[in-house]
């Protein structure tokens, strides 16, 4: 057998096998495609898969240096360099998907008896050139710790692999999911969801949250782990809240609702929208790029809802609970990843099962999965 075809075979075998096989070999599989639709994800013991998504298959791994966790992906424009927050969440590497090499290394951490680590909070400029951290230090003393000013430290994501900042400015306290709007505009979920502009470092609020002031409304509960570059340009944070019948604010005839606050990264348009009631506990959600009506939900099921009519149109039993939601940039399908070291596809439409991807290694934990188009 040539070694083309041997090389072209490793991956088929690694998906058959379900076994752990070092991201080395599976490095040696081919570069990726122009126009062809793919998948990251990482996992255990501290690898990066991409995934194929005209096949749905394994297409090739990666390793990762030092050590996993959390896993936290964004992908450059170009489809070329995906970037992950990795080093139990102390370094973010950016790695050339064509033949696995490291091209850049940023260590959180900037100066001696510091420790520093960034929440899942980093993404990148609209055209890949700068990369943003929201940067949590602490000064290790001999005999305490003190922590110092969360900051807002600015990468050229062409510094190489001992990468510094380029400008670093204060920055809320608290801050997670991050992404960029079309115009630059930096959008950070905290207390709020701040906008900041990267030159300044001056600091707006977007969308309020935990002061955001709605009659009746109990302060909304948020979850943001999980940055997801949607393919329909949404920046989507979930939430729950109750609503009151009236100002006596009875908790036993109020309503559960469940609603997501969304920042549209094309125009910066804003929106607080209630989409239905409590049933179930989703730890992340994405809008569908084919009909923004509709809102996807995962943890223990996979859930559609209508936005308009505020219901929950259709629900899908799960083998085991997935934590992050990502769709191909057509809406046709759906493709649930973190925990374990599978990859659960859905029809959107019909919310039928359409298979599982075994993935090589261990579980993906709280990983982020991200889909783009090379």
């Amino acid at each position: 057998m040539d070694n083309k075809r041997f090389t072209s075979l490793i991956p088929a075998a690694a998906l058959v096998l379900g076994t752990t096989l070092s991201g080395a070999v599976l490095a040696k599989g081919p570069a990726l495609k122009e126009g062809n639709e793919y998948m990251i994800v990482a996992n255990y013991p501290n690898n990066m898969h991409v995934i194929d998504l005209q096949s749905d298959s394994l297409y090739k791994s990666c390793d990762l240096p030092d050590a996993f966790g959390p896993g936290v992906t964004q992908m450059a424009p170009d489809g070329k360099t995906a970037y992950i927050l990795n080093n139990r969440y102390e370094d973010i590497y950016g790695v050339n998907l064509d033949n696995c090499d490291i091209t850049f290394h940023a260590k959180m951490s900037l100066q001696k008896n510091e420790r520093t680590k960034s929440i899942f909070s980093f993404t990148l400029s609209p055209d890949g050139s700068e990369l943003y951290a929201v940067q949590n230090p602490t000064m290790l003393n001999r005999d305490h710790y003190r922590v110092q000013p969360a900051r807002l430290a600015v990468y050229d994501t062409s510094a190489g692999l001992d990468a510094k900042p380029v400008r670093t400015f204060p920055s809320p306290r608290q801050v997670t999911v991050m992404q960029t709007g079309a115009d630059g505009t930096l959008y950070m979920a905290g207390a709020d969801i701040y906008k900041v502009d990267v030159n300044t470092g001056e600091v707006g609020v977007a969308i309020p949250s935990r002061n955001w002031e709605r009659p009746l409304y109990a302060p909304p509960d948020v979850l943001n782990a999980w940055p997801i570059q949607a393919p329909s340009k949404d920046f989507t944070i979930l939430y729950t809240t109750a609503k009151f019948q009236d100002e006596s604010y009875n908790l036993d005839t109020a309503d559960w609702i469940y609603g997501f606050m969304n920042i549209n990264l094309e125009t910066g348009e804003t929106e607080t929208t209630d989409f239905g009631p409590i049933t179930e506990i989703y730890f992340s959600g994405v809008r569908s790029p084919k009909d923004p009506n509709l809102v996807f939900g995962v943890l223990n099921r996979l859930a559609k809802y209508d936005i308009e009519k505020k219901e929950l149109i259709a629900a899908a039993e799960l083998d085991h609970s997935y934590y992050c939601v990502a769709i191909n940039h057509e809406g046709s399908k759906i493709y649930l990843g973190g925990t374990f070291n599978d990859v659960a596809i859905y029809d959107a439409d019909s919310m039928e099962k359409l298979g599982n991807i075994q993935l090589p290694g261990g579980d993906m934990a709280i990983s982020t999965s991200q889909v783009f188009i090379r």
